[in-house]
């Protein structure tokens, strides 16, 4: 059975993290060190009218089911007397699945695990490199979380299948959607530079997932950092993949090049929002292929509730490696409409996508926003998942610990699973919904 190539990352721990100012549980602290005990709690409650055969499922029908996971552990900082920074964090997280499972059957409901999810130490260089500003050397090995740029190409290694696909081969334990399981097994991560001006990142780093074929990579960014925005370089060298596990698609991604330049600020206007990001792989024994985005959106800062609009075209050409991207920014970012972005597809290959988003804001501590996708299937020969999603949610912080976010999503397919698409019996409008509690410390 074929493996998708879809990825995932936790909208609620982004969420949570940009809406909440709570912290960490404080055990410890003194001028030169800090303990700290974590905790993450998120759950989730989904519902959709319709299946779909991205796994090769044919059980046509609704689906209901629960996602959950628990993440706790310790992080802690020791001040070196003049000699930088100390850091590190060691941590578990449970996570299940439970009902009919997802609407893919990328999972089943029976999912249960617990495993390691945080295990790195680190050193930051405080005032000891002046030229490159404070904290001008950060060095950090072991299992944690890597973002680059604006999550296009890398967002943590976030798929989380079940055992509805292969078996339960490339079972991580429940969660699908919520993505709990988001660390790279290995790292070593050298970043250079401040917050301001230039600065780097290189970085070895080995995936544990097997569906993402254990991939094994060596990663390198340049970025100039200005108030006006970012403009930045990625090179990533796919040097090794588990042939055991890897599909057809993850074959091609061994010794793989992938190059991107990207964008993203305000260009010095302070409503304005620009983002892009072109990348091209170089394969070894097929095509090139390459991907790219302009995004433009504005906020209404002198007008009650600040709406915010923005517009994105984005096209994935028909044979490119959507690598490890994620979440980032928010709904629809990279996960492109919450049923074709979860389920049905297209997942960021063979598709062009027009999109629009706005949001108001009515209380500081609600947000309430809609986003409307068209989805182009580029090469039909390989299927052809076009199709339409409108998604209505809103963010609600309902104390600085805790954030509940309901969604509603209607999705039309172009063809079912029969003529094409993935749908199941039909091509029916889909509705589907999710409510989402987030609970962090």
């Amino acid at each position: 059975m074929s493996k998708p190539s879809v990825l995932q990352r936790s909208a609620l721990a982004l969420l949570i993290g940009a809406a909440s100012q709570a912290g960490a549980v404080e055990l410890y602290s003194d001028e030169d060190t800090h303990l700290n005990a974590n905790l993450e709690a998120v759950f989730g409650i989904f519902h959709s009218r319709e299946r779909y055969a991205t796994t090769g499922a044919t059980q046509a029908g609704s689906a209901s089911w629960r996602e959950g996971y628990l993440k706790y552990g310790i992080s802690a900082d020791q001040g070196l007397g003049g000699a930088g920074t100390a850091y590190g964090a060691f941590g578990f997280l449970s996570s299940g699945t439970w009902g009919d499972g997802d609407a893919a059957s990328f999972t089943d409901g029976s999912e249960r695990t617990t495993k390691i999810e945080d295990a790195y130490l680190g050193w930051r260089s405080g005032d000891l490199f002046a030229v490159l500003g404070e904290d001008g050397v950060d060095l950090s090995v072991g299992r944690q979380n890597i973002v680059v740029g604006d999550g296009f190409l890398i967002n943590g290694d976030a798929l989380n299948l079940g055992k509805g696909v292969a078996d339960g081969e490339f079972n991580r334990g429940g969660g699908y959607y919520l993505a709990a399981r988001k660390n790279f097994d290995q790292t070593a991560v050298l970043r250079l530079g401040g917050k301001q001006g230039w600065r780097s990142d290189l970085m070895w780093i080995k995936s544990d997932n097997r569906a993402q074929a254990r991939s094994e990579m060596y990663v390198g960014t340049l970025e100039h950092v200005a108030e006006a925005g970012t403009l930045g370089l990625t090179y990533i060298d796919v040097k090794d993949v588990d042939k055991q596990y890897a599909s057809a698609s993850q074959l091609a991604r061994d010794g793989m090049k992938t190059y991107s330049l990207r964008a993203q600020g305000n260009a010095g206007v302070q409503d304005l929002f620009l983002s892009a990001e072109y990348a091209r792989q170089d394969k070894r024994k097929v095509d090139n292929e390459n991907a790219w985005y302009l995004e433009a959106g504005w906020t209404f800062s002198a007008v009650a509730w600040s709406p915010k609009v923005n517009y994105r075209y984005s096209r994935f050409s028909d044979g490119y490696d959507p690598l490890f991207y994620g979440l980032n920014r928010g709904f629809g970012t990279w996960f492109q409409g919450e049923v074709a972005g979860n389920y049905a597809g297209p997942f960021n290959s063979n598709t062009r996508i027009h999109h629009v988003g706005a949001s108001v804001t009515p209380l500081e501590n609600l947000s309430v926003g809609a986003l409307w996708f068209d989805y182009d299937t580029l090469d039909n020969d390989l299927g052809d998942l076009s199709g339409r999603e409108l998604d209505v949610y809103a963010q609600w912080g309902v104390t600085d610990n805790l954030m509940v976010i309901p969604l509603v999503g209607l999705y039309q397919p172009k063809n079912s699973a029969d003529n094409g698409g993935t749908q199941l019996a039909s091509n029916d409008r889909n509705l589907y919904t999710q409510l989402m509690f987030a609970l962090s410390f």
